[in-house]
């Protein structure tokens, strides 16, 4: 059998070598400016400085503020044609409580939808496992039924107050209404202005069945039953629905309507309480207290929260329909995640019938959190927290033989990174053995999930996250794969057969396997180094790495595992992940690169079993190949075939992994910082001439703002929040000069294929343009191609 480049190179991802020069940046004032003369010398040789300028011209960027107004702005989603499902409506959300609006289901001219779910809402059964027994639970909707027949609607999603705005127009009058869910409390608010003859409009709270939405598409386990119903209890002029728990505790719904001049406001929150049934109380109190606040001073706050979670990054490119749709994932994104919040569910906050009510720890986690790093939102990183938060529980999910140095994470979990497992009544844990569980050992979740919490360690390199959750938890997880590494008659070591998420077989050296393993014996070597820690399983990683077999390939490029080829339509890249998201494979030979080619193509080739994230995966692994073309044509195919008009994504039920990895595959065009080296505008297709990149983090813990003009890079800053090397291929083309924020010229290395390294301390800037060019530095939004219709239902 055919097998992949040596991948255990200690070169694999280190920056390029420098060359035998090193550049000092030198220079003479020109028109009040310092550039650099253009005169390589080596630093100890370095020219005589010619007269220092009187004043150089400094080198700071400028944002006003209404560039994040107008691409904000210009996102905002329309309606002009009432939304009839969740798919094509508004959401609103702060990652606990969240809210969809559409038409009532057969009802569609007379009543409006507001769902109503929470995050925390579950139930708390583990003997029928995550998908049954710890369920996130539905909870119910409200009704909005005017006093006419609905024969209109013009409403506005605005972005950037995260409010929804606008009228419904009826056979007796209009309702003009605003909505939002606050951005740090959890609570609903509806402000509704009837004219004269909408005047006896009313709400109506609908409770939900409390059962596991999986019962719609599962036959139910043997024993489950669903939750008695809700019972709905008046309290002095607020209401709450009382949903009781069979496994004590309860949730609570309640709410309260206030009228205010000409305006009529619902002001609604959801508690949840386990095993003690609390939530009732809090929940009255919590809507008693919002109640006394009028609209405008409660989303006064709000509007402030969203301000400044948009100014923490900025984004613009000539494509508007993508535009726009990058600036709704992140509105997404802050409606579905806090750091302190749940780890997002396969569809958020919300909760739709869907076979999925859980947490997805093979693929749809780690993607829904990517796109936090390079936007600059750490704050919403709620992995890095519960793995930290949770550690105690993942030992359990491993045999108890194991369970004194390892653990693991099954394919699903609650909240708590609890299982319950469909296996766990006849195994007594979620992970199975590999060789020895039937029917799917999918042994490396925990180490991808453990990758997501190293990009937040690189991304911030905050050595709290290195020391106290990502190096003692990565150190169990690979030491459940040393317990079944073994010597093979080639000297190499091999893993029995483990699962390759959802192919369908077991295989031995499975490629999602071999890829975690030799990414997580890396990361333990690199981490003790870091951290000073001597380990006295140093030299096991070490053998690891230099003994691992190789990853199995073919002449179709990787396969599934030893003897299973990849020989049928598959979703799922997780016999890829050594390309990306790894970047343990990534082009650095011509073999290397022919691999991945043959791979990808491979890949997407099979028709019939391709999902979104297919395309958000082959657009990220094209963007890695410098391939702007195919990126964007990979994106286009997921727009064409599968996002829905809010943008929301669907496949058996909501999952809302896939249009926000579409936000990450289009960081990886804008900008790649793996391997210690930021690459600016790696892979932007011809027509992107214009783009504009502001505080964008990379790897090493650095801010980066760039401009494209006329389809070259004008100018690249690289600000340096912690001190670390940096390298940057920032791709001006000829002569250029590097300049820190007071326009003095900064010390560099030329490097290979066009990178330089810059000696930056924590807090210093620097600034590269072209030799003698002095750009304009403001960050503005650019100018789209051509037109392109919102996204909703506009008319």
């Amino acid at each position: 059998m055919p097998t992949a480049p040596d991948p255990s190179s200690p070169s694999r991802n280190e920056a390029p070598s420098p060359s035998r020069r090193s550049v000092l940046a030198t220079g003479t004032a020109i028109g009040g400016a310092l550039v650099v003369s253009g005169v390589s010398v080596p630093a100890q040789a370095a020219a005589p400085a010619a007269p220092a300028p009187a004043a150089p011209a400094p080198a700071t960027v400028h944002s006003p503020d209404d560039s994040w107004r107008t691409v904000l702005d210009d996102a905002d989603l329309l309606w002009q044609k009432l939304p009839k499902t969740w798919y094509e409506g508004p959401y609103l959300g702060n990652g606990r409580l969240g809210s969809g609006i559409y038409a009532e289901p057969g009802a569609t001219t007379t009543a409006v939808r507001f769902n109503v779910q929470h995050s925390e809402v579950q139930d708390h059964r583990p003997e029928f496992g995550s998908l049954f027994g710890l369920a996130r639970l539905p909870i119910g909707h409200f009704t909005l039924e005017p006093a006419g027949t609905i024969t209109g609607i013009d409403w506005r999603m605005r972005l950037h107050t995260a409010e929804l705005e606008g009228t419904i127009t009826t056979t007796a009058g209009t309702l003009k209404l605003r909505a939002f869910v606050h951005s740090s409390s959890d609570l609903l608010a509806v402000e509704v202005t009837p004219s004269a003859g909408e005047m006896d409009f009313r709400w109506v709270f609908h409770p939900a069945d409390a059962i596991s939405p999986r019962a719609g598409f599962q036959k139910l386990p043997a024993g489950y039953t669903g939750n008695p119903p809700a019972t709905v209890e008046e309290h002095g002029g607020s209401s709450a629905a009382v949903q009781p728990l069979l496994a004590g505790g309860e949730h609570v719904t309640a709410w309260r309507e206030v009228t205010r001049g000409g305006a009529r406001t619902l002001y609604v929150t959801v508690t949840h309480s386990h095993p003690r049934a609390t939530a009732c109380d809090r929940a009255l109190r919590h809507v008693r207290t919002a109640a006394d606040l009028p609209y405008g001073r409660l989303v006064g706050p709000h509007h402030i929260w969203w301000d400044r979670y948009y100014r923490k990054s900025f984004l613009s490119l000539p494509d508007a329909r993508l535009q726009r749709f990058y600036w709704i994932q992140l509105y997404k994104t802050a409606s579905a995640a806090r750091k302190d919040a749940p780890v997002m569910a396969t569809s958020g906050p919300w909760l739709e019938p869907t076979p999925w009510p859980n947490t997805w720890w093979n693929l749809n986690a780690q993607l829904e959190y990517w796109l936090i790093h390079g936007s600059n939102h750490l704050e919403l990183d709620a992995i890095t927290r519960s793995l930290s938060e949770f550690r105690d529980n993942l030992p359990k999910e491993v045999a108890t033989p194991y369970r004194a140095d390892s653990a693991g994470l099954p394919r699903t979990t609650d909240p708590h990174l609890i299982n319950g497992g469909a296996t766990a009544p006849v195994l007594g844990y979620g992970v199975g053995i590999p060789g020895q569980d039937p029917p799917t050992p999918e042994v490396g979740n925990l180490t991808w999930a453990l990758h997501n919490v190293w990009l937040s360690y690189r991304h911030t390199m905050d050595k709290s996250i290195l020391r106290d959750t990502l190096f003692p938890l990565l150190r169990k997880a690979v030491n459940y794969y040393l317990h079944f590494l073994t010597p093979g008659t080639d000297g190499k070591l091999h893993l029995p057969a483990t699962f390759s998420p959802e192919y369908g077989v077991n295989a031995p050296d499975c490629n999602y396997d071999l890829m975690l393993l030799r990414w997580g014996c890396r990361t333990l070597l690199d981490s003790a180094r870091e951290l000073g820690v001597r380990d006295p399983l140093t030299g096991r990683w070490q053998e690891v790495l230099s003994k691992l077999t190789h990853y199995p390939v073919d002449g179709n490029g990787f396969m599934i595992g030893a003897g299973a080829p990849f020989a049928k339509s598959h979703r799922h890249f997780s016999h890829l992940l050594a390309v990306y998201p790894l970047y343990e494979v990534n082009g650095s030979t011509a073999d290397e690169r022919a691999l991945i080619e043959k791979s990808l193509a491979h890949w997407v080739g099979f028709e019939g079993a391709l999902q979104g994230y297919t395309f958000t995966g082959a657009a990220s692994i094209s963007a890695l190949l410098g391939k702007g073309e195919d990126a964007l044509k990979y994106l286009g195919e997921l727009m064409s075939r599968f996002i829905q008009a809010n943008t929301m994504y669907k496949e058996s039920g909501p999952v809302i992994e896939t249009p926000l990895a579409a936000a990450q595959s289009l960081h990886d065009m804008v900008c790649q910082s793996w391997g210690g080296t930021i690459r600016v505008f790696p892979a932007l297709p011809a027509a992107w001439r214009e783009m504009t990149v502001h505080d964008f983090r990379t790897q090493g813990a650095f801010l980066l703002s760039a401009v494209r003009e006329e389809g070259r890079t004008r100018w690249v800053r690289v600000t340096s929040e912690a001190g670390a090397p940096c390298v940057v291929r920032h791709g001006i083309e000829g002569a250029f000069e590097i300049r820190d924020r007071h326009g003095r010229p900064l010390d560099y290395e030329e490097l290979a294929d066009g990178a330089v390294r810059i000696r930056l301390r924590k807090g210093d800037s620097a600034l590269i343009t072209a030799k003698g060019d002095r750009p304009d530095l403001t960050v503005r939004p650019v100018t789209a191609n051509e037109p392109a219709p919102r996204w909703g239902l506009p008319a």
